[in-house]
């Protein structure tokens, strides 16, 4: 048969539309599948020998300790993946979110030179860097990850013309220079302007409101992630599936500030972010299917 025949065609759009839906099938079972992630063989040895030291306050942990944020004596640092970042990550948890539950412990153990968390109300200022800081979480002012840096752009052009406007500064008329020098200083500074660091919030919905509304993160920028369905076993009561957990909500805004904001094909760059997270995952939801409550237990 031809291969410019109608027939051959017909067969091979058949073909494509079989793998495409088989292809979809599975994705939908087990979205996490295509990642392109580093050996998980170490943690399932320890996952077999169960719950170990950690290596600075010799808690009883599985896998890495989450107050210390370092893998526990069974599971070598070397076997780790160390992901690079393209901007710093701060971590906002609230008080009352268990470190023990908290995804949040995974982007500092992935990516630790890149990640700071902070429990509420210990957290940075960022009222004089509010031009490169951006922070994740949606509502009615919130933008969308490729308009970024055009807001970014336009609060330093703002913070100019304010302080240039200052009506405690004594009323002179303002020489062309002068102007053309501030001109020249937005230009200057919107040319390096870039996002320096993102912040998330880590906490329950229902928590969220009492970070969201302190003075430090207001007049940030806020962002919102395109809709995607969380992979969480632990779902919130109430709450719709586009809710993410804070690993999932940090891998998915840096998958988009990837292809976004830097213009470049994506990867698989940040995918060992979800190292951890993958495989507890796939631990859980095999569990499930085998009734192993001893396996669910140990996770938990």
């Amino acid at each position: 048969m031809s291969l410019n025949s109608p027939k051959f065609e017909e067969n091979n759009s058949e073909f494509v539309e079989t793998k495409q839906s088989q292809t979809t099938s599975v994705a939908s079972e087990d979205p996490l599948q295509n990642l392109c992630l580093a050996s998980q063989d170490v943690l399932q040895k320890a996952q077999q020998s169960g719950r170990s030291k950690c290596r600075k306050c010799g808690g009883s942990r599985m896998f890495y300790c989450y107050t210390c944020y370092v893998p526990v004596e069974n599971v070598p640092v070397e076997q780790i993946p160390l992901v690079k970042l393209p901007l710093k990550i701060d971590i906002i948890k609230h008080p009352n979110e268990t470190d023990g539950k908290s995804t949040a412990i995974h982007a500092k153990l992935l990516a630790p030179e890149f990640v700071n968390i902070y429990t509420y109300p210990c957290i940075p200022e960022y009222e004089e860097k509010d031009h490169e800081v951006a922070l994740v979480f949606p509502g009615p002012q919130s933008v969308s990850i490729k308009d970024i840096s055009f807001h970014l752009q336009k609060r330093i052009q703002d913070n100019i013309r304010v302080k240039n406007d200052d009506p405690d500064k004594p009323s002179v008329k303002r020489k062309k220079t002068e102007e053309l020098e501030d001109c020249d200083l937005i230009d200057s500074k919107c040319k390096d302007m870039t996002l320096k660091k993102i912040i998330f919030i880590d906490s329950t919905w229902n928590q969220t409101n009492k970070i969201l509304t302190d003075e430090r993160l207001q007049g940030l920028l806020q962002v919102e992630l395109k809709t995607r369905k969380t992979c969480f076993w632990r779902h919130q009561k109430g709450k719709p599936d586009t809710f993410l957990s804070t690993i999932e909500a940090i891998y998915y805004f840096l998958v988009d500030y990837h292809t976004d904001i830097l213009k470049e094909k994506y990867k698989g760059q940040y995918d060992n972010l979800l190292f951890f997270y993958s495989f507890m995952y796939q631990l859980i939801k095999n569990a499930k299917c085998s009734g192993d409550k001893e396996t669910k237990k140990l996770i938990h």
